[in-house]
């Protein structure tokens, strides 16, 4: 090899990049004791950008394209390197290629608890987590904002910085939307698009555009959701009043055994029914009821039961005898019921 051919060797005639990773949002072109040639070839792909920094200024910004580098196309580097009238030998520069493609499936989440105010529960503790994706819209600024002097930078390196971003103003909407704990699983889509609104600013200003977000789940504590599941069992149940009716009529068509274990169960349930109905609906204040804060008073059988019981009696003893149908004592067991 001549001397020549050695020092051509030193100079770069071909500059371009190839994303082989997919996660790499800024790669540094080596260009280290190279120097670039004049009228060298650059080589800008769909989905890139390529940006010119003289001694960590900022230069020319190359978008999808094939170049060859002169002073003709590179006028805002040939002017930081004070070539006023053009340039005839090599030049060394910082040059970064930038990915413009769109990052998807970045994670979000709250690493501790929100504390929110509920209408239904008060004060709640709530988590949160999502994905969303960003691509790089203005990669001059992105290299000024978030790069720096840095050599590969990758979607792990910034998702950081996103996310305490994200979860700053996630909080921050939804503690002003004031949507009950409740309801918010209604509302993930428009809960979604109110808050990548408010965020969209903060990533502009990093050169990134949010171009989605999503929420996956709001969770509350272990404690809230017992006492929600508490309330869904109360709601299957309905009425209590005509539940345990339900449950007194039933005990009638089980058979005697002989040993009259219908009657009994037939009273018990009824004395355990009234019972509770009569706690539930007993006053709280103890100037009203004095059994508050002392000795409960005993339940005591409610109007009408025994009569009602009878009746039950009666219809079941037709049945039994043949004289009734079973669709005309269950009619008459519901109508005396009221169910």
């Amino acid at each position: 090899m001549g001397l020549w051919d050695k020092l051509t060797g030193q100079f770069i005639e071909v500059i371009d990049w190839t994303d082989d990773r997919g996660d790499t949002l800024v790669y540094r072109f080596p260009v280290a004791d190279r120097a670039i040639k004049q009228d060298a070839q650059l080589t800008v792909r769909e989905g890139q950008a390529a940006v010119f920094l003289n001694e960590g200024e900022l230069g020319d910004v190359f978008t999808p394209g094939r170049y060859v580098l002169n002073t003709q196309n590179i006028p805002i580097l040939t002017a930081l390197k004070s070539w006023k009238y053009g340039f005839n030998s090599p030049f060394k520069a910082d040059v970064l290629f930038v990915s413009t493609t769109q990052k998807t499936g970045l994670k979000w989440g709250t690493q501790n608890p929100i504390m929110l105010r509920d209408a239904d529960f008060g004060v709640v503790r709530m988590r949160a987590f999502g994905t969303y994706a960003v691509r790089v819209t203005d990669p001059a600024a992105f290299v000024r904002q978030v790069v720096g002097t840095q050599g590969t930078y990758t979607t792990e390196a910034i998702t950081e910085t996103l996310r305490r971003t994200v979860v700053s103003r996630f909080t921050d909407v939804l503690g002003e939307a004031k949507i009950p704990a409740l309801d918010l699983a209604a509302q993930y889509d428009e809960l979604g698009k109110l808050i990548q609104g408010r965020i969209a600013p903060d990533f502009t200003a990093l050169g990134l555009e949010l171009t989605s977000f999503l929420i996956e789940n709001l969770s509350l504590p272990p404690e809230v959701e017992a006492a929600l599941d508490k309330r869904s069992g109360m709601g299957a149940v309905g009425n209590l009043d005509q539940y345990f009716k339900y449950q007194m009529a039933n005990a009638l068509d089980k058979p005697s055994g002989g040993g009259g274990n219908a009657g009994m169960e037939l009273g018990a349930g009824m004395a355990m029914g009234k019972a509770m109905m009569d706690a539930m609906a007993r006053p709280t204040d103890p100037a009203v009821n004095p059994s508050v804060g002392g000795a409960a008073a005993t339940a005591q059988p409610g109007v009408g039961a025994d009569e009602t019981r009878t009746k039950l009696r009666e219809f079941k003893s037709m049945f039994d005898d043949g004289l009734i149908t079973q669709d005309e004592f269950d009619s008459m067991k519901r109508k005396l019921l009221g169910l």
